[in-house]
């Protein structure tokens, strides 16, 4: 597979005849893919699952954020680390380990993951759009189909002129949530200590389908087979493979994936912490809807601007997450079944897909169903977890595919400590809904 078919991934490395070995430009090559992956962490469904969170909850929930945070961050970097070492992608190992039965079975539970996320996507940048510009969300669903498109359009213009408006859209989010987290004023004492996992988030059905949302919200299943892919690609272009090479290689990709998933969590915390602080503290603990907080944000923080600060942010996240959402989705399609497609035409087909739901849904429903919509998005993104993390891990620990670059000791045990408490997460919610408790 050749890097141009997927010009969003990062700058060429060929070197000129005449360059000097190592130069350190070149490992600059490594960065950019964890911003990529960041975006897809701060997408929509973030958004109602925080909220929800912070309204009904207080800070309680932050140890959710940051333990989903953490264990994104391992998983993250386990897989880059697979894409740099192997030469191929979370996919096309899976294809290539497994069964075609399995392979497919895999393929298409991840197929379904990107289909959710998009979902989230297409309602929360449709909200968006009724908050800045009033219009219905029928028609908002539509022109926010439409704005993926546009988004991807930039492609034509070079890949750096697309990152850097992606790189733009994170700041944009930053400078809102920074701004009306100094509104706001919240007791950093209180979030502190909600940093504390405590045990009733398992024990609490209503609780617990909030925590089990904001893990699927974090750690998203498709971003561990696009990170593989990105780093694959960029270890295609190095020009040389040595074991010192592979070390500075692994050390960036490193740096890279830690402070954009870093900034990713600040970002999700600041929006509980903002619901935590502005809702629950006034007693608003039934906001859930994403068009409740932004009437409450204005009178509530006594500034008109907070919630046009709040729409813009939500609008900015949802354009971003379609780029990964798209590269995703070339990405499991290409290494599961060995099937190329333009970004267009797969973002054509997944926005089909989730344009049907989410039509039928905002105009029966209208923005009553929304924040359900979001949330049992980001479940359903949970719910996949395990069918990627587990061939993950398994890869990464694997001495004939990674050789003296396996993951093995205590990393090796923490990430199969991470899989079994997303897959005990996941049976937990499953039991208390089966039996009612839910």
């Amino acid at each position: 597979m050749q890097s141009r078919d997927y010009p969003l991934v990062g700058p060429e490395w060929a070197p000129s005849p005449d360059e000097p070995p190592r130069r350190p430009q070149r490992w600059l090559g490594f960065a950019g893919a964890g911003t990529l992956i960041a975006v897809g962490y701060m997408d929509p469904g973030n958004w109602a699952t925080a909220i929800a969170g912070g309204a009904r909850y207080g800070y309680t929930l932050l140890s959710v954020v940051l333990l989903s945070s953490m264990m994104a961050l391992l998983l993250q970097w386990l897989a880059a680390r697979v894409g740099l070492v192997t030469g191929r992608d979370l996919a096309q190992l899976s294809r290539s380990q497994y069964s075609r039965r399995t392979s497919l079975a895999l393929w298409a539970l991840c197929e379904i993951a990107i289909i959710a996320c998009d979902l989230a996507e297409i309602i929360g940048s449709a909200v968006a759009l009724q908050l800045l510009f009033g219009l219905s969300l029928p028609v908002g669903v539509l022109l926010a189909g439409a704005l993926a498109f546009a988004m991807l359009g930039l492609q034509g213009f070079g890949q750096r002129r697309l990152e850097g408006a992606v790189a733009a859209l994170i700041l944009l989010t930053a400078g809102c949530f920074a701004a009306q987290l100094a509104l706001a004023n919240p007791d950093w004492g209180a979030a502190l200590a909600g940093m504390r996992p405590r045990s009733e988030i398992v024990v609490q059905a209503g609780m617990l389908w909030l925590a089990t949302g904001i893990l699927g919200a974090t750690v998203m299943p498709h971003n561990l087979y696009l990170h593989s892919a990105l780093l694959r690609m960029r270890g295609e272009a190095m020009p040389e493979r040595t074991p010192a090479t592979m070390t500075r290689a692994l050390r960036a990709t490193q740096w890279d994936t830690t402070l954009s998933l870093g900034l990713a969590f600040l970002i999700n915390a600041a929006l509980l912490i903002l619901a935590a602080a502005v809702f629950h503290a006034s007693g608003n603990t039934g906001v859930e809807s994403l068009g409740d907080a932004h009437k409450m944000l204005a009178p509530l923080l006594g500034n008109q601007w907070a919630g046009v600060m709040f729409a813009v942010a939500l609008l900015a996240c949802g354009l971003n997450s379609t780029v990964t959402a798209t590269l995703a989705g070339q990405v499991t399609m290409e290494g599961f079944l060995n099937l190329r497609m333009k970004p267009w035409q797969r973002a054509l087909i997944t926005r089909g897909l989730a344009l049907i739901p989410a039509l039928l849904i905002v105009g029966h429903g209208g923005e009553a169903q929304t924040t359900n919509l979001l949330i049992f998005s980001q479940v359903v993104l949970s719910l996949q977890l395990p069918f990627a993390v587990v061939p993950l891990v398994r890869f990464a620990g694997d001495a004939k595919l990674m050789g003296q670059w396996r993951v093995r000791g205590l990393l090796l045990a923490l990430a199969w400590v991470i899989a079994a408490a997303i897959v005990a997460l996941n049976g937990v919610l499953l039991w208390q809904t089966m039996t009612g408790q839910g």
